[in-house]
């Protein structure tokens, strides 16, 4: 029987090719986002191109009834789930506090966070009795450093890098791997969300310097997924070389 990975946000981005990763190494897929239209796609392309199963789910991992009554509602045989990759997550706004946006906050809060355990909750209790399974929180250097006008965002990952280490602890009798994995700057759809649409402000991001790719975040991921079952990687941060830290970028001159 083929392994099952679920992957949250798995639209666009580091979702995305995560999916089109673990669907090569023959995993079939429960893949979750909120456009269903980008789900059906890429089911449509990994069932074309590969042998696997693959399970949309259309939901915000915000609405704790909706994960829910959507994961419960999965059959048993869809809930043997081997990996679990919380990728679902976003930055909106960057604002000083004094000036940042109480919607914005709710949004990063209910999206970083309680998503994250809301998912969690439900998939590491099948883990738990089957006695294994991998589960890998995408947080970012905002859980490990901060920046300015990140506060609210880098607060939700910083949630994240210490759920990562918890859930590690919890999990440790049923033989559950968890692993964080900490991107620098990643060029996807993540700068246009934060900037809400502005595409050109969005590029400027990235400008002077090569940023990883959710190609590059895929690959880690599933360096870490196929180790060993008695290895775990606990903690990975991984840096563009032009990056340093959250605020030291080595960018040509244009």
């Amino acid at each position: 029987m083929s392994k099952i990975a679920l992957i949250t946000g798995a639209t666009a981005g580091i979702g995305e090719a995560c999916a089109k990763l673990f669907a090569k190494q023959g995993y079939d897929l429960i893949l979750t986002g909120r456009r269903t239209d980008r789900l059906q796609q890429i089911q449509n392309t990994l069932t074309t191109q590969t042998r696997i199963r693959v399970k949309t789910l259309t939901l915000d991992v915000r609405d704790k009834m909706e994960v829910g009554n959507q994961l419960e509602g999965l059959s048993d045989s869809w809930k043997a789930v081997d990996v679990l990759i919380n990728n679902a997550g976003l930055s909106i706004g960057l604002e000083p506090i004094n000036e940042g946006s109480t919607d914005d906050w709710d949004t990063m809060i209910d999206t970083n966070v309680k998503g994250l355990l809301y998912v969690s909750k439900i998939v590491s209790n099948w883990m738990v009795e089957r006695k294994q399974g991998h589960i890998i929180n995408l947080g970012s250097i905002a859980g490990k450093e901060t920046y300015a006008n990140g506060n609210v965002y880098c607060a939700t990952k910083h949630a994240v890098d210490s759920l990562n280490k918890a859930m590690r602890i919890d999990l440790l009798p049923y033989g559950i791997r968890v692993t964080g994995i900490h991107p620098g700057a990643v060029e996807t759809e993540f700068s246009e969300i934060r900037f809400k649409g502005d595409t050109e402000r969005a590029k400027e991001v990235y400008q002077g310097f090569e940023p990883l790719s959710a190609e590059d975040i895929a690959d880690t991921i599933w360096f870490t997924v196929s180790r060993p079952a008695h290895v775990n990687i606990n903690d990975l941060v991984i840096m563009p070389t032009a990056q340093a830290s959250t605020s030291h970028l080595k960018r040509t001159e244009k």
